[in-house]
């Protein structure tokens, strides 16, 4: 995933030079910016792959650098970086356009993570199949397979099972996988989560196949390669 230019935005300094730093050697080429009217800016003159964005900053907040680039018919995907552990801060945001968040203070290899993850949904191509060991998920037909056979899944199912897969080797919260899986109804609590992680399992391992769906207690869930 090296070669991509990753726009970074904060008003601390200090973790703009970090940002700038750590993802430098991780491959990416980096442009920073210290405020919202400085990063539509850059953006406007050569957008970038992708964007870390902070949600507090004065003048112009991340929230609303989000709105006016989707209001531009800007599909970048964009990274917010919350202080706030708020499930209305991330609704915010999300709602903005925002594809993702961190919150702060952020382990970077998360970060890194959760960024790739991001470019890899903005870089397929429509119905391109997303493929984790054995396990193909493809968005176009809605059709999953697990060494060549079909999971009859249902649409909630299925949906999980996607978001899962686009992020695999990535530990998703239960609030994070309501929001991505079920949007904004509040009304279904993060016991659904649980429930249909079950279903899940059960469908992929009906025929002896190791686990990919694991729980990290305390944390959520991650999909990752069964093979041995």
């Amino acid at each position: 995933m090296t070669g991509h230019r990753i726009l970074a935005v904060d008003d601390d300094p200090a973790i703009l030079r970090a940002l700038g730093r750590g993802l430098r050697l991780e491959g990416f080429g980096v442009e920073t910016a210290g405020s919202g009217p400085r990063a539509l800016e850059i953006a406007a003159h050569g957008e970038p792959d992708a964007m870390v964005l902070d949600v507090s900053m004065p003048e112009m907040s991340g929230i609303e650098v989000c709105v006016a680039l989707r209001s531009r018919g800007s599909e970048i995907p964009v990274l917010m970086l919350s202080a706030l552990d708020d499930v209305a801060d991330r609704v915010a945001g999300l709602a903005a356009g925002a594809d993702d968040y961190v919150v702060k203070p952020f382990d970077l290899a998360e970060l890194v993570l959760r960024l790739r993850a991001l470019l890899r949904r903005a870089g397929r191509v429509p119905g391109a199949v997303v493929r984790v060991g054995s396990l193909a998920v493809d968005p176009a037909t809605r059709r999953a397979t697990l060494g060549g056979r079909d999971l009859e899944l249902t649409r909630r199912e299925f949906d999980l099972l996607e978001v899962l897969a686009c992020n695999v080797g990535i530990v998703l919260s239960r609030t994070v996988l309501l929001e991505r899986v079920w949007g904004y109804d509040f009304e279904v609590s993060g016991n659904a989560v649980d429930t249909f992680v079950g279903y899940l399992r059960r469908k992929m391992e009906r025929s002896g196949e190791p686990r990919m769906v694991h729980t990290v207690r305390g944390v959520g869930f991650v999909l990752r390669d069964g093979r041995p």
